[in-house]
């Protein structure tokens, strides 16, 4: 498109400096008011109740009529101004004569109050600690019969899978597998290792000054395969894996992907959920036992730095004290912790909303839900071990 020519921008400047005019005059039982000018949000708009209240011979007028033969360009301004005159009419049961208007303005203010202004109800202004609290635990109550829901619908998936009674997508099986296999090795190695190297000083510090530094090989062992491995393994994994599977199953749902599957006849706890608890669920005891070498590597380049032991001294203190079930039962917590992150990530994507910000929030709830499992199921091995004497 061309410039616009001389006459034009003149034409143009002088309507932008056209102030905002509302002249009022009355015909019999009518009120009059010719709107001339440009309106538009940068002129200032006049008070109708001011100009109305004003008139002299108000109380003889029943109707509000426009006269617009001398209107400008016009904006919401106008359309605000017109709305104060309706409710001014109707406040003070005049009519308000909208067929005076040009035909736009008119079907606009028709859309105005095509949907009805409701009260919405005032939230109380204080609510008693008690209520707060029967409220929050009523509301945890109704998210822990969820999660148990969701578990059982899980389970019965993998039982119709055993049965040969579903098709699980074994491609989408087999890339969370080599996502949460070979491109989770590089963080589980960084995080394995450090955790290593930290026992061990702790352990190098502490046992030196009773004489026992030899025992920090046996210290790197235990605390490794019972607990570090599997714990930090499944904490990096929640918050690496689980938030993904919260924010694609999310996506899915805001996009209504998953009422389509459904419409389809298509289960997405078949088509979807199963491949990836599978995944992470297979992987997790193998990436528990690769962080427990790694772990063991870090511990053993610290006493050798430290205190002057050798390679061979190391590895005689590692596996004398130590049983076979010390590394099952590390083995047995990475594989819960599997399950735990699948299920929360899954699920928390499954429970998505339908705003802007749902599908952050799914994956920080699935982060969060999946350490306090993992954390929780923990301390509940433990104890079960200890009760054992395993």
């Amino acid at each position: 498109m061309g410039a616009p020519s001389g006459d034009a921008r003149a034409a143009e400047a002088d309507d932008a400096a056209t102030p905002v005019q509302v002249d009022l005059r009355q015909e019999d039982d009518a009120l009059i008011a010719s709107l001339a000018g440009v309106w538009n949000l940068e002129n200032p708009t006049p008070s109708f109740d001011g100009l109305v209240e004003s008139w002299p011979s108000r109380p003889t007028v029943e109707a509000i009529a426009f006269d617009t033969a001398e209107l400008g360009t016009w904006d919401s301004s106008l359309l605000v101004f017109l709305l104060r005159s309706r409710d001014f009419c109707d406040a003070h049961g005049l009519d308000f004569r909208s067929e005076t208007l040009p035909e736009n303005i008119g079907s606009l203010l028709e859309l105005t109050g095509a949907v009805p202004e409701r009260d919405l109800e005032r939230p109380e202004s204080e609510t008693s600690f008690l209520a707060r609290l029967g409220a929050r635990g009523q509301t945890s109550f109704e998210g822990f019969l969820a999660s148990i829901a969701f578990t059982g619908e899980v389970a019965e998936s993998v039982f119709r899978l055993l049965r040969g009674r579903i098709r699980m997508r074994w491609r989408d099986f087999w890339v969370v597998v080599q996502s949460n296999g070979a491109g989770a090795l590089p963080i589980v190695t960084l995080i394995s290792f450090l955790v290593g190297l930290i026992i061990a000083f702790l352990g190098a510090v502490v046992l030196r000054r009773l004489g026992a530094g030899y025992y920090v090989s046996y210290l790197v062992g235990y605390g490794m395969l019972r607990e570090m491995a599997a714990l930090m393994t499944g904490i990096i994994m929640a918050g690496r894996t689980g938030a993904a599977f919260a924010a694609e199953l999310g996506s899915m749902k805001i996009t209504e992907e998953l009422d389509a599957l459904r419409t389809l006849g298509v289960s997405p706890i078949d088509h979807l959920v199963l491949p990836r608890v599978l995944g992470i669920f297979l992987m997790m005891p193998l990436l528990t036992i690769y962080s427990v070498f790694v772990g063991i590597l870090g511990g053993l380049i610290v006493s050798v730095a430290l205190l002057d032991l050798s390679a061979t001294q190391f590895i005689g203190g590692l596996l004398t004290p130590l049983t076979l079930s010390d590394g099952v039962l590390g083995v047995f917590k990475g594989t819960v912790f599997g399950l735990i992150i699948g299920i929360s990530g899954c699920m928390r994507g499954m429970q998505t909303g339908s705003d802007a910000g749902a599908v952050g929030r799914a994956a920080t709830s699935a982060v969060v839900t999946g350490i306090t499992s993992i954390v929780v199921a923990t301390a509940v091995i433990d104890w079960l071990a200890a009760l054992l004497e395993v």
